[in-house]
């Protein structure tokens, strides 16, 4: 390694090649890398985090144009600076943002700040926890005055996607006591519908980290638990997924929907009646054809199937069972999906509804079930899958031998 390679700072090092930056992406752990080393690592199968590990639920990678920025006046300076000084202590920070007597263009530089310290937790910058600026920049987002004005929600916009970056490292509860304040509560619910895309993924990934929290410290005492249980919540959630377009958006909150109807089962009650089931038949007819981009529609059918766990569930589904079933049995098999994702919660959710009833079993089977299982049998997709294939095939026939005439008339 030669004398310039040495003088790095380590805030340009990509922590996979250990060398100067080319094109700095964040993923959704807040963790930076080099875009050439970070997709040859996801090329080679692996779905965590180098760095801390962390299961990607998220393979999307984000510009990083800040780091960009600084890597820029670093070169053009001819090294000549440290980046490190180009910020005020982190006490300084804190002060900045949490003063009503500091401008807005103040704060939002101060948030870039905060944001480029974040990306080098947990090795570096540790006083960002041990001075809390989590519960800070939840304060900021929720208790923006001013509506939705472009200038305020890039302050919100930055402030949740800082909140993000030191979640793994934070105290969930302090979010959890926010919600139950009435006005944050409303602020919260506001923001999800209208913010920015940004800040609609960042809320909803820290509902899902208060899902996945509540589930890890269930043994707890009730004073130090959290949960997600307001109403309005998951409305927004749902309201979300009806009316956004941005399918990124949209996963994040079909991954809060599963986090929380698989943490908690009364979640699940909850978001049949505020009518998440028709909600999620809707947009897997709508992006079931699409063969670019990620759609998430492997994961909306996960989120059906764990919905028609409970009773109330079969019965929503089977009144809306001509496209409920027909978006199941599109799910079974798609050409365009080369992983097969949605598969298995596919047939596993047609397993449900006909075993109880006939009703469901002619949909199926006159909505071209029996080909997609054919076609699915024959694909590259897990053992598992198959098994299970085989084991609706096998029910359906059994209903076949019992009155063939009847699916004969289909």
């Amino acid at each position: 390694m030669n004398e310039s390679e040495m003088s790095i700072p380590e805030l340009f090092k990509c922590p996979i090649s250990l060398d100067l930056f080319t094109d700095p992406v964040t993923l959704c752990t807040g963790q930076t890398y080099d875009r050439p080393f970070i997709q040859k690592w996801l090329a080679a199968g692996n779905l965590t985090c180098p760095v801390t590990m962390q299961k990607l639920h998220d393979l999307s990678m984000v510009p990083n144009h800040t780091l960009q920025h600084l890597m820029h006046q670093w070169l053009q300076s001819g090294h000549q600076f440290h980046p490190e000084s180009l910020y005020p202590s982190i006490a300084e920070l804190k002060y900045t943002l949490e003063s009503k007597n500091t401008a807005l263009e103040q704060k939002l530089q101060a948030l870039e700040q905060v944001g480029v310290l974040s990306e080098e937790l947990p090795s570096k910058n540790q006083s960002l926890i041990q001075l809390d600026f989590f519960q800070l920049l939840l304060e900021i987002a929720l208790g923006a005055k001013g509506g939705l004005s472009q200038e305020i929600l890039q302050l919100v916009e930055q402030a949740v996607c800082c909140a993000v970056k030191l979640e793994p490292f934070s105290d969930l509860r302090c979010l959890n006591f926010m919600l139950k304040e009435e006005p944050k509560l409303a602020s919260f619910i506001i923001l999800l519908e209208g913010g920015t895309a940004l800040i609609k993924v960042s809320l909803c990934q820290l509902i899902q980290a208060m899902a996945i929290s509540s589930s890890s410290s269930s043994s707890s005492s009730s004073s130090s638990s959290i949960e997600v249980e307001e109403v309005s919540i998951i409305r927004g959630i749902i309201n979300l997924l009806d009316q956004e377009q941005d399918l990124d958006v949209c996963g994040s909150g079909i991954r809060a929907i599963i986090a929380l109807c698989s943490t908690k089962s009364s979640s699940l009650e909850v978001f049949v009646k505020e009518g998440a089931i028709n909600v999620l038949i809707a947009y897997i007819l709508r992006v079931v054809q699409r063969v670019e981009g990620k759609t998430w529609v492997g994961q909306a059918t996960r989120a059906l199937e764990l919905m028609l766990s409970v009773e109330s569930g079969k019965e929503c589904l089977m009144r809306n069972r001509t496209n409920g079933i027909r978006a199941l049995v599109k799910m079974v098999f798609r050409v365009c999906d080369e992983y097969h994702e949605g598969s298995e919660s596919a047939v596993n959710s047609l397993m449900i509804l006909c075993s109880d009833s006939k009703e469901a079993r002619e949909e199926a089977i006159s909505g071209g079930v029996l080909t997609q299982l054919l076609l699915l049998l024959q694909s590259q997709c897990s053992g598992r899958s198959k098994t299970k294939a085989r084991m609706l095939l096998k029910l359906l026939g059994s209903m076949w031998s019992e009155d063939p005439k009847a699916y004969v008339r289909l």
